[in-house]
């Protein structure tokens, strides 16, 4: 039971390797086009490989077959929910040029409040007294993860701020209706649909210059290959292994690892300066984001006890 604990936990570290990769990659001279573009085609290439693998490897008319076969009005479905997925990676590395990788995180963890605000305009239904506690955690810990809350700091790039937003609404869209649309489809299958949407919305934004104009030829190449497998790859694989098994309550809890993954690399790998207060608020809002989650678990112990 624990390795998938492990993938679960695996699959959110690697999302946390993403924002510095992407600074590295700005640091080598590229631009934001360059390096979602090339993520995305090469994750895609990736992951229709697995696809290939995995279906061949279940063939034999098998209820599992079925799941790996998709009709067009599935696949059109997915791909346009994939395309939320290509608007998180085009606002989230754009944030990354203006505002540093462990603020950007933060921003783009506010997909959990902006999640609950969603469900409860779509289901018009009131949250309850703990997610609004949840919500009032997170902004406490936004403030203080920021940076901002001593003074002494450059004045914010509202900018950066802006898309870093942005890239919580388009991914909270993401999760949203990912699980809402073909689940009875496997997994992986799922995966490299939606991110084929997802492909062909960041090559309408972002042309693929890239391949024309030599940029794979010079450093381009390696971080689009890290890019790839470690945000569209590993991910949906590790997770889709995982998760069914542990369930999704503690998965959400452990995907909050992605934080601290972020903040640590930067601090260490891209030599960010990250001051207590910063890591106090990296703490508190992981409290915000796994407090819901605890909640839910809890009250589903007390009412088995009682029953």
């Amino acid at each position: 039971m624990m390795k998938y604990y492990l993938f679960v936990l695996a699959g959110a570290c690697s999302f946390g390797l993403l924002s510095t990769f992407v600074k590295k990659a700005y640091e080598s001279g590229f631009q934001v086009g360059e390096v979602v573009g090339s993520q995305n085609l090469f994750g895609v290439l990736m992951i229709w490989i697995l696809v290939l693998v995995t279906a061949k490897s279940n063939r034999g008319g098998s209820a599992e077959t079925k799941k790996y076969k998709v009709a067009p009005r599935q696949a059109l479905s997915l791909m346009a929910v994939g395309t939320t997925s290509g608007l998180t990676g085009i606002f989230y590395y754009a944030a990354l040029q203006y505002i540093s990788a462990s603020f950007a995180i933060i921003l783009l963890f506010q997909f959990t409040w902006i999640g609950i605000l969603l469900e409860a305009i779509t289901e018009r239904k009131r949250p309850g007294k703990d997610k609004i506690f949840a919500l009032i955690i997170l902004f406490i810990g936004i403030i203080m993860a920021s940076g901002y809350l001593g003074g002494g700091q450059e004045a914010p790039s509202w900018i950066g701020i802006s898309l870093g937003l942005l890239s919580a609404l388009t991914y909270a869209l993401f999760i949203m209706f990912s699980g809402k649309v073909s689940s009875a489809i496997a997994p992986i299958t799922r995966s490299a649909i939606m991110q084929s949407g997802s492909l062909i919305l960041v090559m309408l934004v972002y042309p693929p210059h890239f391949l024309f104009n030599g940029s794979l030829h010079e450093e381009l190449l390696p971080w689009a290959l890290l890019l790839a497998f470690f945000g569209v790859v590993i991910p949906p694989l590790f997770f889709a292994i995982g998760v069914p098994r542990i369930g999704g309550g503690i998965a959400t809890i452990m995907s909050a690892a992605e934080l601290p993954t972020a903040v640590i690399m930067s601090f260490v790998v891209l030599h960010e300066t990250v001051h207590s207060i910063q890591w106090i608020g990296v703490i508190i809002t992981m409290v915000g984001i796994a407090l819901p989650e605890l909640m839910k678990l809890r009250k589903r112990r007390s009412q088995t006890g009682v029953n």
